[in-house]
């Protein structure tokens, strides 16, 4: 299954849950999203596949932390040694979309009817 699949399962099961998830393919392409944004709240937690971070995204990382000012969870591959980075939490594969939608209740509960994006 290509990996926008696997996003758009994500975001979709984190929407039926309440949470404004945003996705996107690369480091480069999360840092399009603002900051903030007129009806949204700010970012609350960034999920970053391993995959992402090549050499440009691992060098655009700390500009997408900095923006959003959120905590960050890695997707890293089981077997192999998870990127080095400042994860609050690193998920090894596999990983089902259940695992992942229960880390991010755990680390972001939803407030109220409130959502809050999740990158």
């Amino acid at each position: 299954m290509p990996d926008q699949w696997h996003r758009a399962l994500l975001r979709a099961e984190l929407r039926e849950l309440g949470y404004d998830a945003l996705g996107a393919p690369e480091v480069a392409g999360a840092l399009l999203y603002p900051a903030e944004e007129p009806g949204r709240g700010a970012v609350g937690l960034i999920l970053i596949d391993q995959r992402a971070l090549t050499t440009t995204g691992h060098a655009l990382l700390p500009e997408l932390l900095a923006r959003h000012q959120a905590p960050a969870v890695l997707l890293a591959p089981g077997g192999g040694p998870p990127a080095a980075g400042p994860w609050i939490r690193v998920l090894s594969r596999p990983l089902s979309i259940a695992d992942l939608t229960r880390t991010v209740q755990a680390l972001l509960p939803p407030a109220g009817n409130a959502s809050r994006p999740t990158l």
